[in-house]
């Protein structure tokens, strides 16, 4: 693997880990695809640092458990803007 990847695989673990963003946050800051950041994370995080990984696995996992809710909320605001 290239340097360049190793560094972004690892600055995207971090900035996932400490600001608990999601993939499509990520991929906008970083100018990369979610593609991208989904296969940094899932397959070229793990053999880079697995401790790491599992850390963004977790926060990975959690927003996609409550990407749902969240899109229940845009869709409430949007309406609700379109009402007034």
């Amino acid at each position: 693997m290239k340097d360049y990847i190793e560094e972004r695989v690892l600055e995207v673990a971090k900035y996932i880990i400490d600001s608990r963003s999601t993939i499509r946050k990520t991929a906008k800051l970083f100018g990369v695809s979610k593609s991208t950041i989904h296969k940094d994370i899932t397959e070229r995080l793990p053999k880079i640092n697995p401790q790491i990984a599992s850390e963004a696995k977790e926060i990975l996992e959690f927003n996609k458990a409550e990407r749902h809710i969240r899109g229940g909320r845009a869709t409430k605001m949007k309406y609700k803007a379109a009402n007034i």
